[in-house]
C-alpha cells in the first residue's frame, strides 16, 4: 500500500466494517474525496436539482400561479423572471453561452419563438402530452415542425366592446368594418412600434392584401384610413381593452382573453371575433444548454398537462389540452373557422422592417 493510499485510509477512517458511525474526521475526508471524484460541478448542480429558472412575460398573477403550483405538485421551486417579450428574448440572446433560464413561456405569439429558434436559443422537445399535436390545423400554426417550441394556448385578434354603450349588433364585424367614418375617434390600438399584439394585426393585413394580388402599397393605405378613426395608440396591449371598459373608446383592439379576462371580474365588456383575423400560438420553449433541463421538461409537461392548462383557462386562455374544458366564451374549433392564413415565416422575416414602415408613417 502507498502512503498516498494509507493516508486516504487513515483520513476516511478506521472503523470496523459493522460499525456505520463516522468520525468529523473521516466525514470531511469523505467529502473531499467524492469532490475530487465528481467535481465541485457536480454537488452545485446536485444543489441546484430542487429548482428552475421559467422567463416569462405573461401577468406575474398568471405566472406565479403557475409556478406555486408547479413546486407544490413537485417540490421544485420555480424562480419567474418577468419582462417583456423583446426584453426576454434580448436576455437569452446575451446569456446565450452560459443560459440563465432554463423555460421560456409566452410572448404574444410565436413570432419571437421562431427568431429564437433561428438564433439558437432553443432547443427541441416532444412533450408527451402534447406528442400528437400537428404542426398546423386549418390555418393556424400550433408548434415548431423540430418542436422547438410548443403553443400552449392560442391568441385571437379581434374587438373589444361595451355592452353599455353599444350593441353587439352595432359593433364592427371585419377589419373593414373599422373603416366607416362613424367610428373616427372612436377606436383604441396598441401601438405596433411597441406592441406585438399591434404588429401582428398590421403583418396579417399585409399578407392578406398581397394573397388578393394588390401590393404592399395598398395594405398601407387601409392603415392610413384606419389611422384617420383612432384616437390613441398606447403603448401597451391591454390598454385599448380597459380604454373600452370604462367608456373611453367604443372599440378596443385586443387578444381576445384581454376583454373575456375582464367580464369575468365584473368589467362591462365583450370580443367580437372578426370574420377573417389571426389566431396565433402562444408558445413554450427550453432554454438550448440550460442548467437544469429535466427540471425544465417538467415544467415544459406541467404547463401543457391538465393542471397548468386548467390555470391558463381560468385565466380567459383558449387552451389546446383537450382534456381541459373550456371556459372561454368560444372555443379552439370557432375561432380556428374564422382565421385567416398566416405565412409566419415572412411575417417574422418582415417583423422588424414593418414595425419600423410603422414609426416612420404614424410615429
Amino acid at each position: 500500500m502507498s502512503d498516498s493510499d494509507k493516508l486516504k485510509q487513515e483520513e476516511i477512517g478506521s472503523a470496523p466494517a459493522g460499525d456505520r458511525s463516522v468520525t468529523r474526521r473521516g466525514f470531511l475526508g469523505g467529502a473531499a474525496a467524492a469532490a475530487a471524484t465528481l467535481g465541485f460541478p457536480a454537488i452545485v448542480r446536485a444543489q441546484e436539482e430542487k429548482r428552475v429558472v421559467l422567463y416569462c412575460p405573461e401577468s406575474p398573477d398568471l405566472s406565479s400561479k403557475i409556478a406555486k403550483a408547479f413546486e407544490a405538485e413537485t417540490g421544485i421551486a420555480v424562480n419567474v423572471q418577468y419582462g417583456g417579450t423583446n426584453v426576454i428574448v434580448n436576455r437569452l440572446l446575451a446569456e446565450r453561452a452560459n443560459p440563465n433560464a432554463d423555460v421560456w413561456y409566452g410572448g404574444g405569439g410565436l413570432l419571437s419563438f421562431l427568431f429564437a429558434k433561428r438564433e439558437g436559443i432553443t432547443t427541441p422537445y416532444v412533450p408527451p402530452e402534447f406528442k400528437d399535436l400537428p404542426v398546423q390545423q386549418g390555418n393556424v400554426y400550433l408548434r415548431d415542425a423540430e418542436w422547438h417550441f410548443v403553443g400552449a394556448e392560442v391568441f385571437v385578434i379581434g374587438f373589444a366592446y361595451n355592452p353599455k354603450t353599444l350593441t353587439k349588433e352595432q359593433a364592427p364585424k371585419t377589419w373593414d368594418d373599422l373603416l366607416d367614418p362613424k367610428w373616427k375617434g372612436q377606436i383604441q390600438m396598441p401601438n405596433p412600434a411597441a406592441s406585438g399584439t399591434a404588429t401582428l394585426s398590421v403583418l396579417a393585413q399585409m399578407m392578406q392584401t398581397i394573397r388578393a394580388g394588390r401590393t404592399e402599397k395598398d395594405a398601407w393605405e387601409y392603415w392610413e384610413k384606419l389611422n384617420k378613426n383612432v384616437s390613441l395608440f398606447p403603448e401597451s396591449g391591454a390598454a385599448p381593452t380597459r380604454a373600452v371598459a370604462k367608456g373611453d373608446a367604443k372599440i378596443g383592439i385586443c387578444f381576445s382573453f384581454m376583454p373575456w379576462g375582464l367580464a369575468a371580474r365584473g368589467e362591462s365588456v365583450d370580443f367580437i371575433l372578426p370574420t377573417q383575423t389571426p389566431v396565433i400560438a402562444n408558445p413554450v420553449a427550453l432554454v438550448k444548454g440550460s442548467k437544469r433541463p429535466e427540471n425544465g421538461k417538467r415544467l415544459y409537461d406541467f404547463i401543457l398537462g391538465v393542471k397548468g392548462q386548467q390555470i391558463l383557462a381560468d385565466y380567459s386562455q383558449i387552451v389546446l389540452n383537450k382534456k381541459v374544458k373550456p371556459t372561454t366564451p368560444m372555443s379552439f374549433e370557432q375561432v380556428s373557422r374564422n382565421a385567416m392564413p398566416l405565412d409566419v415565416n415572412w411575417a417574422q422575416a418582415n417583423y422588424d422592417r414593418i414595425r419600423n414602415e410603422w414609426r416612420s408613417r404614424f410615429g
